[in-house]
């Protein structure tokens, strides 16, 4: 679990396919390695992976072809920055929302408006994913806990601080790029718990529009 506080920005050193359509990568943190071990879950771009080795500030992970189908790592290359962000330990304050780093679609920024002290940043977003993002409510982009400002058919904008734009990639993403999207899993679980209950309701109508 982790909460979409960027610990660090890394980079990616090294893309070794592996078999079938796995990749092992590894990915320079020299603080997320700090007191990294085999096993232990880092957040690479908001996806959870798994410490296979640590070695000089660089831990290797091993890449699952579903994952890098389903999400944007698959599109990057040696050199590329990365938001990471260890698991969030027992006892730590809270300071974005919880996280698991289970991608649940690919996004693309649309576009940016700067402003004096922020800018605004809009994403379009898978349709399926729409009915889970709300205003006012907690999104995962890359990695990255933000609060989402408005919100439109198939698309959403946040407002992005100026310490979000200098320590995370979200300063250097430009229009067309993709971002890994997890929505707020409260979301799926109400979906899931009025659905059963509409279900066992007789004559209810079954949920179509969005979590109440």
């Amino acid at each position: 679990m982790f909460t979409g506080i960027i610990e660090e920005l890394g980079e990616i050193v090294r893309v070794t396919a592996t078999a079938g359509d796995s990749a092992l990568v590894a990915v320079r943190g020299p603080l997320v390695t700090s007191d990294a071990r085999h096993g232990d879950s880092i957040a690479v771009n908001g996806v959870c992976l798994t410490v296979v080795q640590v070695s000089d500030g660089v831990f290797t992970a091993d890449v699952m072809g579903e994952t890098l189908r389903r999400s944007a790592l698959g599109a990057l290359s040696v050199g590329d920055p990365v938001n990471l962000e260890r698991a969030a330990a027992l006892g730590s304050r809270l300071g974005g929302h919880l996280v698991q780093g289970h991608v649940d679609g690919v996004g693309e920024l649309i576009s940016r408006e700067p402003a004096e002290q922020w800018e605004t940043v809009r994403f379009r977003l898978p349709a399926a994913l729409s009915r889970y993002v709300v205003e006012k409510g907690s999104i995962t982009i890359d990695g990255v806990s933000l609060t989402v400002a408005e919100v439109g058919a198939d698309e959403f904008s946040v407002g992005l601080i100026p310490t979000t734009l200098n320590l995370t990639t979200l300063g250097a993403k430009g229009v067309g790029d993709p971002v890994n999207l997890e929505v707020d899993v409260l979301a799926k679980y109400v979906e899931r718990l009025l659905g059963d209950r509409l279900a066992d309701t007789p004559g209810a109508a079954p949920i179509s529009g969005g979590v109440a």
